[in-house]
């Protein structure tokens, strides 16, 4: 079975008449006629039913073609996503991210690198520091963006493109709402409102609270980097959050404050697979990117 035959047995179906699919093929009606007689002969049934000049889909003709046309829009959709890989400026990237990267530091990347590549489409995935690791290693996607950068995995290849510090944001009723910067120990007798066990934001807090001598109540959790901090805003808590998250994003009735002791950090940077090669545009996108904060770093 040869996709020339499935093609010329689709323009038959459709038109149901061999001479017309034959001039939009642009070939002889004779040549159609081959095909199609090779075809039935190959599946041992017959697809067309000859009425006059016309001709007429079988019962099993019907069901075929409805497979046919699926089987080749597939190999359709397969044939663009290789000329999109062969072609770096019209293929498709598909990156992670966390949700504390999403409001400021996304965008900014995404929109620099379209005004270079304005051909270039992106397919967003949002995740859970988990899910987007394996989502690299699985072969899900195969760029994502990470805080912090995990640098002891096999499976992965690690940048670290910058490091960024925390904040304290207090509701602006805080007692401590009015200094320039704290001491993370003057929180210990405050409620906190952090992320749900298991992400890595949390524990990079808890583990903060620990080194400073206390460990944190923890009155309120949440899954989203928005409702977390719209409890802060309510007068519910105070909670401990990257500074990325908060470039001109502080909600109202609320209070950045600098941490000053312990110094609370994480690397943030973008993984690839260690042992699978990006399509060109992905490294178009890739090259892009390091090459944006390493000007970034060099004028600081």
């Amino acid at each position: 079975m040869e996709l020339r035959q499935l093609r010329y047995f689709v323009e038959v179906a459709d038109r149901e008449h061999m001479t017309s699919a034959a001039e939009y093929l642009h070939v002889a009606q004779s040549a159609v006629s081959l095909q199609i007689t090779k075809l039935e002969a190959e599946l041992g049934v017959k697809l067309f039913e000859r009425v006059g000049r016309s001709v007429k889909l079988t019962q099993i003709g019907k069901i075929f073609l409805f497979h046919t046309k699926k089987a080749l829009d597939a190999i359709d959709y397969a044939k663009t996503k290789v000329d999109e890989f062969l072609d770096p400026e019209h293929g498709t990237i598909k990156i992670g991210y966390p949700s504390s990267l999403a409001s400021y530091f996304l965008p900014t990347i995404i929109s620099s690198f379209k005004q270079e590549h304005p051909n270039v489409a992106f397919h967003l995935r949002q995740g859970s520091y988990s899910f987007l690791i394996n989502a690299v290693k699985n072969g899900e996607i195969n760029i994502s963006f990470l805080g912090p950068v995990p640098t002891d995995d096999n499976d992965l290849h690690p940048y670290v493109l910058f490091t960024e510090s925390f904040s304290a944001l207090v509701p602006i009723t805080h007692p401590l709402a009015k200094k320039q910067s704290i001491f993370l120990t003057e929180l210990k007798n405050d409620d906190f409102i952090l992320f749900a066990g298991g992400y890595i934001l949390r524990k990079i807090v808890v583990d903060a609270c620990k080194q400073a001598g206390f460990a944190p109540k923890i009155a309120s959790e949440g899954e989203d980097l928005d409702a977390i901090k719209g409890l802060v805003s309510a007068g519910i808590g105070v909670s401990i959050l990257p500074d990325n998250s908060l470039y001109d994003n502080v909600p109202r009735l609320t209070k950045k404050i600098p941490i000053e002791f312990p110094e609370v950090k994480r690397s943030v940077g973008i993984i690839i697979p260690q042992h699978r090669e990006l399509a060109p545009s992905e490294n178009v996108f890739y090259q892009f990117v390091k090459g944006f904060f390493s000007k970034l770093e060099r004028y600081q």
